[in-house]
């Protein structure tokens, strides 16, 4: 997680009408109405939810509840800052070497999902990645402070990290629910997984509730509920341009538009937190295998239904070359690939054209 709110993701609502608008769902339903609400302070970014509900007094109620959600997984996912009384990743990542560490379940469960899905990554994504993601990381806010100043980290300090890079040696004990590093120099780092995680753990709490037509915004990871009921059949969430600093009102800065029900879209790009050094831009999206950020695309979006899921590929398939990622994407059942490659060209897989404005209908 960043240290500091994107305010760019607010830009991805904007093909999403935000005024009150009251609809009939069927001639049988009740009068429904839209509603939407926004707030900060979760997972470094700002938060978006529009939903359908009989009542703004519902709609408040759940989105309340979804809010303190998001506050509570933005505490336990945190690398960054300590809380009191909670045994959260800071202090796992702190004290973890020294003897098990007992962690709240939503934690527990992060981690062992995890150690589930890493694998299917085919390398690419590695939660244990944290001592080498660190060296960029103070490199990244140093640049900001001092920019004359901007370096890459020394490869031999990277080189060194990685020896401590193997999840493995994060002991997992479910009867305690307990987590132990057996490696006293590793580190692990959420930022793949955090954010998509607690965005589907929240989607499925607004499926169980009265509010279950609804689309979810948390700065690059979308989760769309049930269809809008103003007799839309998706909701239409726009791809940024890459070389756009914020969409603007008008869609000038939308590649392209996927409409959506029922799925989750996560992008993974170059073009937000990054610094540049000589005139070249280092992202924060670092390949395990070369220990660099690789510069074979500005972003690529999945979609799958799964927000954590989509969340995890999205980053593997980003360090992917197109080529690679585009096979393995297509061996992946679910899961759909929107990439705008480094001349802005869109490519995206047969099955996601027909979730798209610009191939809708072809």
């Amino acid at each position: 997680m960043k240290k500091r709110v994107l305010w760019y993701a607010v830009a991805l609502l904007l093909c999403i009408t935000t005024a009150v608008l009251p609809v009939a769902a069927n001639e049988q339903a009740a009068e429904m109405t839209k509603f939407s609400y926004m707030f900060f302070g979760t997972f470094d970014t700002a938060i978006t939810i529009i939903g359908f509900a009989e009542s703004k007094s519902v709609f408040d109620d759940v989105t309340a509840t979804a809010e303190q959600m998001f506050h509570e997984y933005h505490r336990q996912f945190n690398q960054y800052y300590p809380y009191e009384g909670l045994n959260n990743l800071y202090y796992l990542n702190n004290n973890a070497a020294k003897a098990p560490v007992k962690v709240p379940k939503e934690l527990f469960d992060l981690l062992n999902w995890c150690k589930t899905h890493q694998p299917d990554t085919k390398g690419q994504v590695n939660v244990a990645l944290g001592a080498v993601l660190a060296l960029w990381h103070d490199e990244r806010d140093n640049a900001e402070l001092h920019p004359d100043q901007a370096r890459v980290p020394e490869m031999e300090r990277l080189q060194e990290a990685a020896k401590h890079t193997n999840f493995d040696d994060v002991v997992l004990d479910a009867s305690e629910q307990t987590v132990f590093y057996a490696d006293p120099m590793l580190k692990l780092d959420l930022g793949a997984v955090a954010k998509g995680y607690a965005t589907e753990l929240v989607a499925q709490y607004l499926l169980s509730s009265p509010m279950t037509s609804f689309i979810i915004n948390a700065g690059g990871n979308v989760r769309t509920g049930h269809p809008p009921l103003d007799g839309r059949d998706a909701w239409g969430i726009g791809i940024q341009d890459p070389d756009a600093a914020l969409v603007l009102p008008g869609g000038n800065d939308i590649m392209d538009v996927l409409y959506l029900a029922d799925m989750s879209f996560v992008t993974s790009g170059d073009y937000q937190r990054y610094y540049m050094v000589d005139g070249v831009r280092y992202h924060h999206l670092i390949s395990s295998e070369t220990l660099m950020p690789p510069a074979h695309m500005r972003s690529v979006t999945i979609i799958t239904q799964d927000s954590g899921i989509a969340d995890l590929l999205s980053t593997a398939v980003f360090l992917m070359p197109f080529e690679e990622g585009y096979a393995f994407v297509e061996s992946l059942p679910g899961v759909e690939a929107l990439w705008v490659l480094n001349d802005r060209s869109v490519k995206m897989t047969k099955g996601a054209e027909p979730l798209a404005r610009s191939t809708r209908g072809q």
